[in-house]
């Protein structure tokens, strides 16, 4: 345990140094996070058609019901947060359901 200690005050000691020295050293990166896009009903049933799924398999694999999915489609409503992220991967890449089928489709 003493160990464990004596490492994490070693990091924090030099990255106190380093924030109080003029001359950085330690690595430093800047994290950019693309905002959630907004998807419009004609974008939403867009996606779902390049995926080949129905509503209702769509709805499954998105984790809502199958009424959200009739909701988005129709614009009553937008997916937003980690749906909108799924939606924005599956734009880029809509081979994506066949990479990481969470709905079996059983022929």
């Amino acid at each position: 345990m003493t160990n464990i200690y004596e490492s994490i005050m070693a990091g924090l000691q030099e990255a106190v140094e380093d924030a109080q020295s003029s001359e950085k050293k330690l690595n430093r990166r800047i994290v950019t996070i693309i905002p959630v896009k907004e998807y419009s009903a004609k974008e939403v049933q867009t996606i779902r058609k390049r995926t080949g799924l129905s509503q209702k398999l769509f709805a499954s694999y998105m984790g809502v019901s199958l009424k959200t999915v009739e909701a988005w489609e129709a614009g009553r409503n937008h997916p937003s947060g980690a749906a909108s992220r799924i939606l924005h991967m599956m734009e880029m890449n809509p081979e994506l359901t066949t990479e990481f089928p969470f709905v079996k489709i059983t022929l």
